[in-house]
C-alpha cells in the first residue's frame, strides 16, 4: 500500500435540506408534520434510492421511504439539532462544532429598518426594489420589468436569517452585484446582524426571469474554533466544494471550488479525492434547497434524489483503503410544507468505508455536532469541545 493510501481523509458531504422528520421542538418553528424525505416519497412513489439505501438510508428511525431488502454496507443515524434555528450557517456551524444559543435575526415581518435601506441607497448611489418577504423566484417575476426599466436591484428575505440582492446581469453587471452585497454585508451587523447576505443574479429569456451560476454567499467568521480550524491548523488539508467556503467565510480552509449545481459538485468532489492527500474533502449539494425546496416542487427534489444515487458509486469507487464518506444534511426543506423557508427537522446520518462497520444503527443522536466531534478523532486532531464521538462504535 503506498503512503498516500494508507493516509486518513474524510469525504463529507452535505445534502442541503434533505430532513429526516419534524424534530420535537418544530411546533416552536412553524413546522409540525414537517418530513422532507417522506412527504417528497409520497408525492414519488416510485422513487427509488439503492444506493443511498444500501448506505442505512432508509433503515434510519422514522425515514419513511421505500424499504431496502439488500445489503446494508454502512452505519446510519437521524440527528437532532441543538441549536435555535434552521438555517443554513447554524446547521454548518453546528457540525463543525459551534452550538448556536440565539438564533440568527429575521426580518421577516416587516423587511429592513428603514435606516439600513437609507444607508444602503446611499453607498450604491441607487434606490433599491422590493424589501420585503418573499420566494427569490415569485419576487423577480413580480419586480423584474420595473428593475429592468430603473436600474435598481431587487432586495428581499425570508424567514431564515439572508439579506437577497437580485439583479438582471444586463441591467446590473456580476461585479456591480457583489459589490452592493459586500456593501451591505458591512451595514448588516449589530443589531441588524444577519446571518448571510445572498448575490442572486438571474437574466431574462423570452419574457421570463431564470436564476443564473454565480450566487455568492456573504458571512462573516464563526465565533468560535471550528472542526475545519482544528484540521488545517494540525497542517492537514481542507478542500472546500460548493459553498462550504462562504459558509465559513473561508476560514480553516486550505483550497476551495465554487460548483453550478448538484452534479457538479460531485465531479469536484472526485477532482479532489485524486488530488487531496491527507484531510477533509466537505462539500454542499444546494440543489435541493435552492431549486426544489424553496420552490416547493416534490417531484423535482425526488428526480435530484435519484440523481445524486446515481452518482454515488463515482464517490465510492475513488475511495481509498483508510477513507471515511459521510453524508448528511443541515436541516430541512420540505416542498410540501406551507410557505417556502426551512424547517426543523431531524437530518440523516450515513457512514460508509472499507472501516467502518456494516447495518450499524446508532439511533438518534442529540446534537450534529458529534459528526464534527468524531471526524476530528478519525483524523488524530483535537476538535471543539461539542459533539461526542461515535467512531468507537462503527468502527471495525
Amino acid at each position: 500500500m503506498s503512503e498516500q493510501s494508507g493516509q486518513k481523509r474524510v469525504i463529507w458531504i452535505v445534502m442541503d435540506s434533505v430532513g429526516a422528520g419534524a424534530l420535537p421542538d418544530a411546533d416552536r418553528y412553524g413546522d409540525s408534520g414537517a418530513d422532507t424525505l417522506g412527504h417528497i416519497y409520497e408525492h414519488c412513489p416510485g422513487m427509488s434510492l439503492p444506493n443511498l439505501s444500501s448506505l442505512g438510508l432508509s433503515s434510519i428511525d422514522g425515514v419513511r421511504i421505500a424499504p431496502y431488502s439488500g445489503r446494508v454496507r454502512g452505519s446510519y443515524a437521524r440527528m437532532a439539532e441543538l441549536s435555535e434555528g434552521k438555517d443554513t450557517i447554524t446547521g454548518h456551524w453546528e457540525l463543525c462544532g459551534i452550538r448556536m444559543n440565539e438564533p440568527f435575526r429575521t426580518f421577516t415581518e416587516h423587511g429592513f429598518p428603514a435606516e439600513f435601506i437609507r444607508l444602503l441607497e446611499e453607498r450604491i448611489g441607487r434606490r433599491v426594489l422590493g424589501n420585503y418577504s418573499a420566494s427569490g423566484t415569485e419576487i423577480i417575476r413580480i419586480l423584474g420589468e420595473k428593475h429592468r426599466e430603473t436600474g435598481y436591484p431587487i432586495v428581499y428575505t425570508s424567514a431564515d436569517s439572508v439579506f437577497q440582492i437580485a439583479a438582471n446581469v444586463e441591467v446590473i453587471p456580476m461585479e456591480t452585484l457583489y459589490e452592493y452585497c459586500e456593501i451591505a454585508r458591512e451595514l448588516l451587523v449589530g443589531e441588524w446582524l444577519v446571518g448571510r447576505v445572498i448575490a442572486r443574479p438571474f437574466v431574462e429569456k423570452d419574457g421570463n426571469y431564470i436564476r443564473i451560476s454565480g450566487r455568492h454567499d456573504y458571512t462573516f467568521d464563526p465565533p468560535e474554533e471550528t472542526v475545519l480550524d482544528c484540521i488545517s491548523g494540525a497542517g492537514q488539508e481542507v478542500c472546500a466544494v460548493g459553498k462550504i467556503s462562504d459558509i465559513f467565510n473561508g476560514r480553516g480552509i486550505t483550497s476551495s471550488v465554487y460548483t453550478n449545481d448538484n452534479a457538479d459538485g460531485i465531479y469536484r468532489t472526485a477532482e479532489y479525492m485524486e488530488s487531496c492527500g491527507r484531510g477533509l474533502i466537505f462539500t454542499n449539494l444546494i440543489d435541493f434547497d435552492s431549486m426544489y425546496g424553496h420552490r416547493r416542487d416534490p417531484e423535482g427534489y425526488g428526480r435530484a434524489l435519484e440523481e445524486l444515487d446515481a452518482m454515488i458509486p463515482a464517490v465510492i469507487n475513488r475511495m481509498k483503503e483508510r477513507d471515511i464518506l459521510i453524508l448528511c444534511a443541515d436541516h430541512g426543506n420540505d416542498p410540501v410544507h406551507r410557505g417556502w423557508n426551512h424547517t426543523r427537522e431531524y437530518v440523516p446520518l450515513l457512514i460508509f468505508g472499507a472501516g467502518v462497520r456494516e447495518n450499524v444503527n446508532l439511533g438518534t443522536l442529540r446534537t450534529f455536532s458529534d459528526v464534527g466531534a468524531s471526524v476530528c478523532e478519525y483524523l488524530g486532531v483535537k476538535g471543539p469541545e461539542a459533539g461526542t464521538s461515535f467512531l468507537n462504535r462503527i468502527l471495525k
